[in-house]
């Protein structure tokens, strides 16, 4: 099965930055599309940015283009996301997710999932 694995998240003061890996394994990724959501405490799971595994095609959610960028390394099977000028709403778990087709903004359409990394901005 699909295993992916975050890593990266920590502590960061207002205005710096993290670089977040998500590990996938378990599969070929051809046709997928990658993608990271967020959650903060009593929030609903929301969109951040996506990717398309061989095209490198990508979408960011309106509340980070600017600031966050999606990237893969094929060959190291691995998902970054590079953030940028953190806010404090910024704060939430981040969990990678894949699917077998073309991105979506939609948690549920998503097939796999890591357990998520914790990234806290301070003010």
């Amino acid at each position: 099965q699909v295993q992916l694995v975050e890593s990266g998240g920590g502590l960061v003061q207002a205005g710096g930055s993290l670089r977040l890996s998500c590990a996938a394994s378990g599969g070929t990724f051809s046709r997928y599309a990658m993608a990271w959501f967020r959650q903060a405490p009593g929030k609903e799971r929301e969109f951040v940015a996506a990717i398309s595994w061989t095209g490198g095609m990508t979408y960011g959610a309106d509340s980070v283009k600017g600031r966050f960028t999606i990237s893969r390394d094929i060959p190291k099977n691995t998902l970054y996301l590079q953030m940028n000028n953190l806010k404090p709403e910024d704060t939430a778990v981040y969990a990678c997710a894949a699917r077998g087709f073309y991105y979506t903004k939609t948690a549920h359409d998503y097939d796999y999932w890591g357990q998520g990394t914790q990234v806290t901005v301070s003010s």
